[in-house]
């Protein structure tokens, strides 16, 4: 079985750095793995890896691998083999465990049962009626850093696939607003968390399934789409003007920090303590000017909104926060919005996650999410005068329309604490424009729009929040 082991470990090695929820493409890598837990001995084999990537500058991340040993071929999973190991002179093929639709029943049923062993723990959080009775799995397709499965419509099982020592913040905080009744979540309905290295990690987590829901990003771009195709309409004469669900969005996003406020409680950020925050957008920046060059043209006028944050004479309310908030977060269903996926930011550890902030920032993120709709179709027809004008008042309007919302719930209107969101959402862009610059490089023209306006010094402070 060791020999066995290692053949496996060498097919995880050579897997790993090939998947699209993998960090560390393009950087010089070592992986070790070993075996976690055999959930299933019952031939097909059913365990969980885990997998170290180790990187020439001496970091290093850990993934989970579930496999799942077949002792003959399966066409419907040859796109997730791993390769084949030989036992007892007969081959066995190995696969990525979540797309097996005959053995993730398994992970249901633990939840449901609230099985333990020595090192997996399958915690249920809700009554054992509420579980999917003997659905299929389906794995979704649209996600990068883990594995959903659906069961069924009723249930959706997110598998991380980067581990960290810790409660992940996803589980934490949905286990608590579900406590709370909050109605712009999806309900918890289990998780599954691991001990390794006497440590606890987060392995998956059980959501109720939004059947019917549409995700905000798509509902958006359904919006553009449909202005564009009205040369001459307003984005408020278009038929598929946005600004009411953007408005509407807006008081789910206040609730939400509500229920968040309720259950981690709030705290203030004192005046000194604002430097090291302001430091940190201009680190970030010195970083981005190295990777995306046009960034100096403008690059005044963007430390000048990060020095506003170090020279501010108010402290800053701060809680928890979604921490990582767009349009691609969110679900409309026919009656709410649902946010969701609230693990913060992947590149952040689980401790900077958990970390108190502005809710500002959730803000700014959706913010910039809106000029990300507005503007992604110029990237295929072309940017022209009309188009950039069409796209900015597109933006404009729901932008305004989602703060309105916002202010409405929550009492207090974002706008007016501009100068703040006005570096939040600068400090967004940055980012956005690194990320573009190295993966979609036809696209780094979206946040470098956005950049030229919040790189403008302003007397009224309001561009970045309109």
């Amino acid at each position: 079985m060791t020999l066995v082991r290692s053949e496996i470990g060498a097919l995880i090695a050579t897997w790993l750095p090939n998947q699209r929820w993998f960090a560390g493409k393009g950087r010089g890598v070592a992986v070790t793995s070993r075996l976690l837990e055999v959930i299933s001995e019952t031939p097909p084999e059913f365990s969980i890896w885990t997998a170290d990537a180790h990187y020439d500058d001496g970091s290093h991340e850990t993934y989970q691998v579930p496999l799942v040993l077949r002792e003959e071929p399966v066409q419907s999973l040859e796109h997730v083999l791993l390769g084949s190991v030989q036992v007892d002179g007969s081959p066995l093929w190995v696969y990525d465990a979540l797309h097996d639709k005959g053995v993730t029943q398994t992970l249901i049923e633990g939840i449901r049962s609230g099985r333990n062993t020595d090192v997996l723990r399958f915690i249920p959080h809700a009554e054992p009626g509420e579980f999917p009775d003997g659905a299929q799995s389906l794995v979704l397709t649209a996600e990068q850093s883990n594995t959903s499965l659906v069961y069924g419509h009723r249930a959706i099982l997110k598998v991380f696939r980067r581990l960290e020592p810790g409660l992940n913040p996803d589980i934490e905080i949905h286990d608590a607003l579900t406590e709370l009744g909050g109605r712009n979540i999806a309900r918890l309905l289990g998780s599954i968390t691991a001990t390794i290295d006497g440590e606890p990690v987060s392995l998956a987590m059980l959501q109720e399934y939004m059947t019917t829901a549409t995700d905000g990003w798509e509902l958006a771009k359904i919006s553009v789409r449909d202005l564009m195709a009205e040369a001459d309409l307003h984005a408020d004469e278009a038929g598929g003007d946005f600004a009411g669900e953007a408005e509407r969005l807006g008081v789910a996003t206040a609730h939400v920090h509500a229920d968040l406020a309720n259950a981690f409680g709030t705290d203030l950020l004192a005046t000194h303590q604002l430097a090291p925050r302001s430091a940190a957008m201009h680190a970030r920046l010195d970083a981005a000017l190295a990777i995306v060059p046009q960034l100096a043209e403008i690059e005044s006028g963007l430390r000048a909104s990060f020095d506003a944050v170090a020279r501010r004479s108010e402290p800053v309310v701060t809680q928890r926060i979604h921490g990582d908030l767009h349009l691609g977060q969110v679900l409309r269903t026919a009656r709410r919005w649902i946010v969701l996926d609230f693990e913060g930011e992947p590149v952040k550890s689980l401790a900077e996650r958990r970390t108190f902030d502005s809710p500002l920032r959730d803000i700014a993120g959706m913010l910039r999410s809106f000029d990300y709709a507005a503007r992604h179709q110029l990237v295929d027809v072309g940017s022209d005068a009309q188009r950039d004008y069409r796209a900015s008042e597109w933006a404009d309007r729901n932008r305004s329309a989602y703060c309105d919302g916002y202010a409405d719930a929550s009492g207090h209107d974002p706008r007016d604490d501009a100068a703040l969101l006005r570096a939040f959402e600068a400090d967004k862009a940055v980012y956005e424009a690194v990320y573009e610059a190295r993966n979609r490089p036809s696209w780094l023209s979206i946040p470098l729009a956005s950049l030229a306006r919040l790189g403008v010094p302003s007397a009224s402070g309001q561009e970045g929040a309109q």
